[in-house]
C-alpha cells in the first residue's frame, strides 16, 4: 500500500513538473505548436489543437501564466471596481463583464469598496495594480468618486460603466435620456395630461438623465411637470411616494426611474384603491427579469446590461491589445410595453406636440 501511495505521489510530481516539451514530446508536435495552443491562437489545426490539449491533459501541464506575462507584457487579467453589489444594474453588468472577459480568455479581480471616495478608488486601483491587472473596469458614477474621475488612469486602460461624468477615461452607458423620454412619450400618447415621477437619489447622474428626460419631455408638449419625489432606488422608497402619490385626486401616470421604485409605488396605490391602470398607469425603468410578473406585469425601459458588460470589455481589452482608446459608447434602450399602463378614463384625444430633440 505504501509502495502504491510513493508510486502516486511520484507520478504526480511528475504530471506537475511536466513541461512544454514534454507536450511536444507526447503530442509530435514543436514546442511553438504547444505555446500556440495555451496561448488560445486560432492558427493551429483542429486534429492537432485536439491532439496538444490530450497530452495537456495526460501530463497535467499547466501553462506558467506568469513566464508568459512576462514575455508578453500582459496577464490576461481585469480588475473590475464596484460599489454596491445589491444594485440590480451592478450585478447583471458584473456578470457580463465576467462572461465577456472570458471568452477573451482574460481573468476577473473583484474589488467591491463600501465607500466610493476619491481616496478608497485609489487604493483601490493601487491595490490592483499590485496585483498585475492589464486593465480596470469601475462601475462606480463617477460623481460618486468626487475629484477622482481626472486621477483613474494610472498607466493602466480604464473603463467606466454608468456615467458620462467621467473625464478622460472610456465611458460605456445606456442612454439614460432616451429612455425616460420613451417611458414619458409612451403615456402622453396614451392620453394622459401629465406624468408623475418618481426620481432616483439626487446625486446619481443617471437619476438626473432619466429627470431631465421626464420633464423635457413634459415641457416639450407643453404639460405641466409635476414636483419629483425622489427614492433611493429601492423599493421601500417607491412605497413611500407611491403613498405620497395616492393623495393626489389628479394623478393618472408614474414614470419611477428604476423597476425597484416602480414595485413599492404599485403596492402603495393598490393599498389605497388606486387601480392599475384603470385609474393609475405606472412605468418602470431597467427592465429587471421579475418585472414582467409583477401584479400587473410592469411597462418600463429595457437597458441592455449584457451589451453594457460585453462592451465595456471589449473598449478595454481593445486599449490593452495595443489599439485606440475608446471614447463614450452609448447602448440604445426600447421600451417594453406590458399591461400597468393604459389609457386614462375619460381619454381624450392626444394633443401633444412633436418631442424636441435633446
Amino acid at each position: 500500500m505504501d509502495g502504491v501511495r510513493a508510486e502516486s505521489g511520484q507520478a504526480r510530481q511528475r504530471r506537475r513538473d511536466a513541461s512544454i516539451d514534454d507536450v511536444a514530446r507526447r503530442a509530435g508536435v514543436s514546442g511553438q505548436t504547444v505555446s500556440r495552443v495555451a496561448n488560445g491562437r486560432d492558427n493551429v489545426g483542429a486534429a492537432t489543437r485536439e491532439r496538444v490539449l490530450a497530452a495537456m491533459s495526460e501530463l497535467g501541464y499547466r501553462p506558467n501564466s506568469a513566464a508568459r506575462a512576462l514575455r508578453s507584457g500582459q496577464f490576461r487579467s481585469i480588475g473590475v471596481i464596484v460599489f454596491t453589489l445589491t444594485s440590480y444594474g451592478n450585478l447583471r453588468t458584473l456578470e457580463a463583464v465576467a462572461a465577456a472577459a472570458t471568452e477573451r480568455r482574460y481573468t476577473i479581480t473583484l474589488l467591491p469598496l463600501t465607500h466610493p471616495t476619491h481616496a478608497d478608488v485609489s487604493i483601490a486601483l493601487d491595490r490592483l495594480g499590485e496585483q498585475a491587472v492589464d486593465g480596470v473596469i469601475v462601475l462606480i458614477e463617477s460623481h460618486l468618486i468626487g475629484t477622482a474621475e481626472a486621477q483613474l488612469r494610472r498607466g493602466i486602460p480604464v473603463v467606466v460603466v454608468d456615467s458620462r461624468a467621467a473625464d478622460r477615461s472610456a465611458v460605456v452607458d445606456t442612454d439614460q435620456f432616451t429612455g425616460a423620454r420613451m417611458a414619458t412619450e409612451h403615456l402622453l400618447e396614451l392620453g394622459h395630461e401629465t406624468v408623475w415621477h418618481v426620481a432616483g437619489p439626487r446625486d446619481s447622474y443617471s437619476a438626473d438623465l432619466r429627470l431631465r428626460g421626464w420633464r423635457e419631455t413634459l415641457l416639450a408638449h407643453g404639460r405641466p411637470v409635476p414636483e419629483p419625489i425622489h427614492g433611493d432606488w429601492y423599493s421601500d422608497s417607491g412605497y413611500a411616494a407611491g403613498q405620497r402619490l395616492a393623495t393626489e385626486p389628479e394623478l393618472t401616470a408614474v414614470f419611477a426611474a428604476n423597476d425597484q421604485m416602480a414595485l413599492g409605488v404599485l403596492r402603495a396605490l393598490t393599498e389605497a384603491h388606486r387601480r392599475i391602470p384603470q385609474d393609475v398607469s405606472v412605468a418602470g425603468f431597467d427592465d429587471m427579469p421579475e418585472a414582467r410578473n409583477f401584479i400587473p406585469p410592469l411597462t418600463t425601459v429595457h437597458q441592455d446590461f449584457a451589451a453594457i458588460g460585453r462592451t465595456a470589455v471589449q473598449a478595454l481589452v481593445q486599449e490593452i491589445e495595443g489599439g485606440p482608446p475608446a471614447e463614450y459608447k452609448e447602448i440604445a434602450p426600447r421600451l417594453a410595453v406590458r399591461s400597468s399602463t393604459g389609457k386614462p378614463a375619460g381619454h381624450r384625444p392626444e394633443r401633444s406636440a412633436p418631442v424636441a430633440g435633446r
